[in-house]
């Protein structure tokens, strides 16, 4: 069977491997150092990690929503892990009490996934979620995603200050694998991903080079509870089951964006398989020390940019993904990549997707008024990104992590909005008085 699989599936694959990697990567490492566990138990979560990610990628391609899409630690989750560590002090809660209370959180989540899921919770959700709650959503993620990507391309330290030879490398690789995409040859655009990781991890290694060395000895691989027994923190386990029905929305955003490429429907079984399995490796991830899972809508920005929507490039990626779980030197070596060469690449893969934020309003006409039910929720979400972590530490911890996430309460506005206000009323219509004496509109 292998020997049927061609060449650019091949290569397409392994340019999977690296786009899940970098989406993955840096996730446990900072879980691990917030919760302050040892050095080895944080090398066991970064193969933990690599399995449990890789396989479910298989299983959604093979099985569930059946489309080219990465399910992976999802982002919602990691902001509200990271808060919730970082204010425990503060309120007089151990780390591990919170990673207690997160387990059950996690498992509540998954719960919630699974039964509404297969009760066709999705009906629901793609009912509410209308174009513009869409364009909102995917302007919000683009806008946060490379936010991130920019500021790790200037390799800034603890201090917040740049280092000026990463960050002209990283805007050199950024305009490269730009200029292969716009320049290339279809075949050579394709690889635009994979060239530009390769060739710029060979620049960095001989301009900048490092002595850092790659944690070999990992503990336990499937230690259960890392960070702490379920307990019953009732505040942090409603705040989980809130952002569990969050991130369920997300899949409505992935799905019904990736459809579009793939010119086909997404059908409710597609979408009850789909939260079937995100669901199950969410309980797997509660008892395992990682965060839930979810749909990666950034996948849209690979698969535009590459034009390869064959499942078989993501299963061959996730199955080399899960197997350098399983070699603790290979995800070593894998994890020297620096990480400015990885948010410099991606920053140039995820502008697609703001070209797909476009797309999702298209054909809708805004005036004055109507124009608020995209530009409040966008700008208030931007606005919420911008403003620092500390601002927020007057608030309640438990609702903090939900109010200081700017694309959470982009998308919760939008619903908002979208559901209270009839928005007809407000449109104009052309009408004979606005056509004048040529046929042309005035």
């Amino acid at each position: 069977m292998l020997n049927k699989i061609s060449p650019k599936i091949w290569l397409a694959g392994v340019q999977w491997l690296f786009f899940i990697f970098t989406n993955t990567i840096v996730v446990p490492l900072s879980i691990g150092h917030a919760f302050q566990l040892a050095p080895e138990e944080i090398a066991a979560s970064l193969q933990r990690s690599f399995i449990l990610t890789g396989v479910l990628c298989i299983l959604q391609a093979l099985w569930g929503h059946r489309y080219a899409v990465m399910d992976g630690p999802a982002g919602l989750w990691w902001g509200l892990v990271l808060n919730l560590c970082t204010s425990a002090q503060t309120v007089g809660m151990s780390l591990t009490e919170v990673g207690g209370g997160l387990a059950s959180g996690f498992l509540l989540a998954s719960l919630t996934m699974i039964v509404l899921g297969s009760l066709g919770f999705a009906s629901f959700l793609k009912k509410i979620f209308t174009p513009i709650v869409m364009g909102v959503s995917l302007f919000l993620l683009t806008i946060q995603l490379v936010m991130n990507f920019f500021k790790g391309m200037l390799g800034m330290n603890d201090a917040g200050v740049m280092d000026l030879k990463v960050a002209a490398l990283s805007i050199v690789i950024a305009l490269f694998v730009g200029a292969i995409h716009l320049k290339g040859s279809r075949l050579i655009s394709s690889y635009s991903i994979l060239i530009g990781i390769i060739a710029g991890w060979i620049a960095y290694e001989i301009l900048i080079p490092t002595t850092a060395q790659v944690q070999q000895q990992a503990g336990s691989l499937f230690a259960l509870f890392p960070w702490g027994k379920p307990n019953l923190q009732i505040g942090i386990i409603l705040t989980a089951f809130i952002v569990g029905l969050i991130n369920m929305t997300n899949s409505i955003t992935c799905l019904a964006t990736v459809e579009k490429l793939y010119k086909t429907k997404t059908s409710d079984a597609q979408y009850k398989r789909s939260y079937l399995l995100t669901g199950i490796f969410t309980a797997f991830s509660a008892c395992f020390g990682l965060l839930p899972f979810g749909l990666f809508t950034s996948s849209v920005g690979l698969l535009e940019s590459t034009k390869i929507l064959e499942r078989k490039a993501l299963i061959i990626g996730g199955a080399m993904f899960a197997a350098l779980g399983l070699i603790p030197a290979m995800s070593g070596l894998l994890s020297s990549l620096p990480s400015s060469v990885g948010n410099a690449v991606l920053f140039v893969a995820y502008l697609q997707m703001f070209g797909t934020s476009l797309r999702t309003i298209q054909g809708i006409q805004f005036n004055s008024k109507t124009i608020y039910r995209i530009a409040l929720p966008v700008l208030l979400g931007i606005s919420i990104m911008n403003i620092p972590p500390q601002a927020y530490s007057m608030l309640p911890m438990y609702i903090r992590p939900l109010v200081s996430n700017g694309l959470a309460m982009g998308v919760i506005l939008s619903l908002i909005l979208e559901s209270l206000v009839n928005w007809t009323k407000y449109e104009l219509p052309v009408t004979p008085s606005h056509v004048n004496s040529t046929g042309k509109t005035a």
